[in-house]
């Protein structure tokens, strides 16, 4: 598996997929998109040597169960998977996929609950929602020793900054403009 690091970048809308093909990016991070176009959309990545990580819980569709995962492996075949819940986290990892565990950061019991989950599952990483908090990017890194990603509410070149302050090994945007740094 490979590291990720540096600005990834997160597909909202389809004008965006042919820019991202050109692209420098290793990594494309799909976050909507409906189940008829999952595998014509990724099969045009791979050609373009992109290796995808899908955001499962918001593929239109596609149920994150052993079913709905049969038919990512054997169609899609994803090189990652992103979601909230520990056991799409599981399943994917015992499909030898990468994968990403999703924090969204409401309140103190919020992050205290979510990080004994993340002990337990053990994610190849952690996307903390927003990823604007570098005090909180630390804390979630001192307490699980699993790389951070930071997401949600990077806007600027600054935020990114803080994020790498903070101790986040990769930011994810889906602000194309952000794509470049």
């Amino acid at each position: 598996m490979h590291e990720l690091t540096g600005v990834l970048p997160v597909l909202r809308n389809m004008k965006e997929f042919e820019r991202l093909l050109s692209s420098d990016h290793e990594y494309i991070i799909f976050l909507e998109t409906r189940l008829s176009q999952l595998k014509q959309l990724v099969q045009a990545a791979k050609k373009a040597e992109k290796k995808v990580i899908l955001h499962v819980d918001l593929i239109q569709g596609l149920k994150a169960d052993a079913y709905g995962f049969e038919y990512l492996l054997r169609e899609v075949k994803p090189d990652g998977i992103v979601s909230t819940r520990s056991n799409v986290i599981s399943l994917a990892k015992k499909n030898n996929l990468m994968t990403i565990q999703r924090l969204f950061l409401l309140d103190s019991q919020a992050l205290e609950h979510n990080i004994k989950l993340i002990n337990q599952v053990k994610p190849d990483y952690i996307e903390i929602l927003p990823g604007i908090i570098p005090s909180v990017i630390k804390e979630v890194f001192d307490k699980t020793g699993i790389p951070v990603i930071a997401g949600g509410l990077i806007r600027t070149k600054e935020d990114i900054q803080l994020a790498y302050d903070g101790g986040a090994k990769a930011i994810s945007t889906s602000q194309p403009e952000l794509w470049e740094l």
